[in-house]
């Protein structure tokens, strides 16, 4: 997950100390550089007051940086300023920068420095923290146990059940111990006795229960999506509208696509029902083969292996890795910058990059997340464009690019390159597959929810999971709230949901353009910066997408690679034990 255009503020940290304050006479230089004029031989003249505003909009993003690397947790400064320091200098960057954007007047501006300038107006609202810094002595943060309070705001809600996955979620109590959310699903991938998994599935109880109570029109997250229903109206802004808008279709089409693709895994997937805590563990054969290829402290040293020999070399870039376990981490797997790219004089100074993620072990499950996590930190390395623009694009976008590489660890030739042996190709791509279906489901539940927030979460998941998935129905359990995207951004799953449908036309027309990269391909981090990862928002999505493909963006590309996965084999899911609940 990316939080490049603001709406996480989990930004990164790092014991790299790096410039801030630029003078705004040196600022210039930097507040109008801008990678493809440079690269074309142009020069290019920026109103004063507008230079001044973007050099300083500038600060502000690396002093958002700064603040949130060290409210992270991993380290108590970066270049030497604490909490304390890194605050007041974001509170004296803003009133400057509030000033400056006050001041340009949008009629002196040419078309492109007016649009740059509404970049920034609204980057400035976007990456505003909406609760306060966890480490502030005078407010008391946010606990699961708030979400209880029939009186809380909709971001108070959100913020506290979002605190219940790290709470409760990654503290799951199994066997005597107690795992983290990611260690526990990739267990329902592992553990062979049917009973035993199914004890492990209803030890989510706690959190389900904390989210969604006994799914009542009074639980905290229907009251939530009530909230965030009139939020949205009140706005008129929408995760729908956006996903659309990113691919340049009516919202309408979205419905339709992901039926379409769930409909066409539905008749890969015929057989005796399977229940939830099943699922995994009958698309999972891939990654019980492999498993032993990769224990926890190889995990990251294949993804870095994979990048470099697609042209992009991690260390070379910057990127910093945070992936161990800690009490008031972020229970959720993400990426951001320490600091923003930009060019101080005539030079370019590149962005830092990092990916923070929970991982006590090892194995496919896990590989997959952060090598997705690593995509999204080589396309903020591939960034050149002025600091208005500064933004890795639009969610669907962002998510759907991460997982063009990470699509091919489910290739056979992509496992015995980085791990030296395979499982079959009808393995791997069903048990990829089974993954992507599910986040088809989640986005169609989002969907339908946000349409109307006062539908029943539980019988709507039912609905869909029986129906597409052939998921044995228990709409007593929420079941569905295994994603803290849910809470804590409504309408988010949307995008990988969705952004599978152009993960599967960016493979292809990368594939058609320089030749397969799934075992690597040193063109690939060259040309793909070059043709799709350096505009940031300076370019539409939409108008972007159609200049790579060369067309419209279409589901066909998804449809093609779910008809490479064999019908499921009915005898093996009778070989699970399925046990039902009493």
């Amino acid at each position: 997950m990316s939080s490049a255009r603001g709406a996480l503020r989990l930004v990164a940290a790092a014991l790299i100390g790096f410039a801030v304050g630029v003078p705004a006479r040196v600022a210039l230089a930097d507040a109008v550089g801008n990678a493809p004029a440079r690269a074309a031989g142009k020069s290019q003249s920026v109103s004063p007051p507008l230079a001044a505003a973007e050099a300083l909009y500038a600060d502000w993003l690396d002093a958002l940086s700064g603040l949130s690397t060290v409210d992270s947790g991993l380290t108590r400064q970066v270049d030497g300023r604490d909490h304390k320091a890194w605050a007041e200098r974001l509170r004296n960057v803003s009133t400057r920068l509030d000033a400056a954007l006050a001041s340009v007047d949008p009629a002196t501006l040419s078309a492109e420095d007016d649009r740059a300038l509404r970049a920034m107006r609204k980057g400035r609202t976007e990456n505003v923290p909406d609760v306060p810094p966890p480490s502030d002595p005078k407010t008391p943060p946010i606990r699961c146990a708030d979400a209880r309070r029939s009186s809380a705001d909709l971001t108070s809600l959100q913020v506290a059940l979002y605190a219940c996955f790290d709470e409760i979620g990654d503290r799951i109590d199994f066997q005597g111990r107690r795992i983290v959310r990611t260690t526990a699903l990739q267990q329902l991938q592992q553990i062979k006795d049917g009973e035993v998994r199914r004890k492990l599935f209803l030890s989510f109880v706690p959190l389900w229960s904390a989210i969604n109570a006994a799914d009542g029109r009074d639980s905290p997250y229907r009251r939530m999506m009530a909230l965030n229903s009139a939020e949205t109206r009140r706005s008129g802004s929408s995760p729908v509208s956006n996903a659309a808008a990113a691919l340049g279709i009516e919202d309408r089409q979205i419905e339709r696509w992901l039926v379409e693709v769930l409909e066409a895994w539905r008749a890969r997937s015929s057989g005796p029902p399977l229940e939830p805590w099943d699922y995994w563990y009958a698309s999972a054969d891939a990654s019980r083969r492999l498993s032993a290829s990769i224990p926890r402290e190889s995990v990251l040293a294949i993804s870095e292996r994979f990048y470099r020999d697609l042209g992009a070399d991690l260390e070379a870039l910057g990127v910093r890795h945070d992936l161990e376990v800690r009490p008031g981490k972020a229970p959720l797997a993400y990426t951001d910058h320490i600091r923003i790219g930009r060019y101080v004089g005539t030079a370019w100074r590149p962005a830092l990059p990092r990916v923070s993620a929970n991982y006590e072990q090892g194995g496919l499950f896990i590989l997959n997340e952060l090598i997705h996590e690593d995509g999204h930190a080589v396309h903020e390395a591939a960034l050149r464009i002025r600091p208005a623009y500064y933004s890795l694009g639009d969610d669907l976008f962002v998510e759907a690019f991460a997982d063009v590489t990470a699509w091919s660890s489910s290739e056979p030739q992509w496992q015995n390159k980085y791990l030296g042996t395979s499982a079959d190709e009808a393995s791997s791509l069903r048990e990829l597959f089974s993954n992507v279906m599910l986040d088809a489901a989640w986005s169609l539940f989002e969907l339908r929810m946000m349409g109307n927030p006062g539908m029943d979460p539980n019988r709507l998941w039912t609905d869909i999971t029986s129906r597409y998935l052939n998921i044995a129905p228990h709409a007593g359990l929420s079941w569905w709230a295994l994603r803290v995207q849910l809470v804590r951004w409504p309408g988010y799953m949307i995008n990988y949901g969705l952004g599978a449908v152009l993960t599967a036309d960016i493979r292809r027309h990368t594939r058609e353009a320089i030749g397969d990269f799934d075992a690597g391909n040193a063109r690939w981090y060259p040309w793909t910066s070059a043709h799709l990862l350096r505009f940031g928002a300076s370019i539409d999505t939409p108008q972007l997408l159609h200049r790579f493909l060369g067309r419209a963006v279409s589901p066909e590309a998804l449809l093609t690679q779910i008809r490479r996965v064999g019908s499921v084999d009915g005898l093996a899911r009778q070989k699970l034990g399925q046990t039902a609940i009493e």
